[in-house]
């Protein structure tokens, strides 16, 4: 153990450093979506892809995803696998309209029915912001080429809001913290300060999510998470 809190207290302070010495550039894509979550040997959705993306030779059935998710989302799973687990979702269910809409509408049931559930709250917003940034995806990569409209069921909803709503319920929570910062890093400057610096500031004794930040962004390419919220918090000061 206290050489895990060692270790979280190492890749914090690197974390920290880089926030006084990183040039403003721009962010190579969505980062809810272009960026798997290290999760250890927690369960989540299948996932046999080496990228960030599927493969397109999955097999899942699509017609499970909505269930698969809720079983998935109890009580006791933490928050990091929470993100990671929408995230696969996210993915899978850009393939089926109606699916997309099931899985939207039942976390949105949930979130209803338990208005004082903080993950319930979470899960919702961050599925939201999940279809926002999938479908910003689709669009920019299908540039050029002829595809019809793809519609998004969280199409004129807020998912940061509930964020925000699960952060108040839960209290001090560096993993909703770093959740909050990834969406808010095109939204707001002051709100993704805050959340930035309280989710480096938590990994000093949370060794899965100081892992997460020292991370690079798309696979092993590029900037470190850690350097991206820095790098986007300095660009707006």
């Amino acid at each position: 153990m206290r050489r895990n809190l060692v270790r979280c207290s190492r890749l914090a302070a690197g974390i920290l450093a880089a926030m006084l010495i990183l040039p403003a550039a721009a962010l190579a894509g969505p980062p809810l979506i272009c960026h798997t979550i290290n999760i250890g040997s927690a369960a989540s959705l299948p996932w046999t892809s080496d990228t960030w993306n599927l493969s397109g030779q999955e097999n899942y059935d699509l017609s499970h995803l909505a269930a698969d998710t809720l079983v998935l989302l109890t009580p006791n799973t933490p928050v990091l696998v929470r993100m990671e687990t929408l995230r696969r979702a996210t993915l899978y269910a850009q393939r089926d309209p109606r699916i997309a809409k099931e899985l939207l509408l039942k976390l949105s049931a949930r979130a209803a029915n338990n208005n004082s559930d903080a993950l319930a709250a979470f899960d919702f917003g961050y599925l939201i912001e999940c279809y926002k940034q999938a479908n910003w995806l689709f669009e920019k990569s299908s540039k050029g080429e002829v595809r019809g409209e793809r519609s998004n069921p969280a199409t004129g909803l807020d998912g940061y809001v509930w964020v925000q709503k699960a952060i108040s319920a839960r209290g001090p929570d560096p993993e909703m913290e770093f959740a909050a910062a990834l969406i808010t890093i095109d939204r707001s400057q002051e709100d993704h300060q805050i959340h930035a610096q309280k989710a480096m500031a938590g990994a000093k004794s949370d060794l899965l999510l100081a892992k997460n930040l020292a991370s690079h962004f798309i696979g092993d390419r590029g900037e470190t998470i850690s350097q991206i919220l820095a790098r986007t918090t300095t660009a707006k000061n």
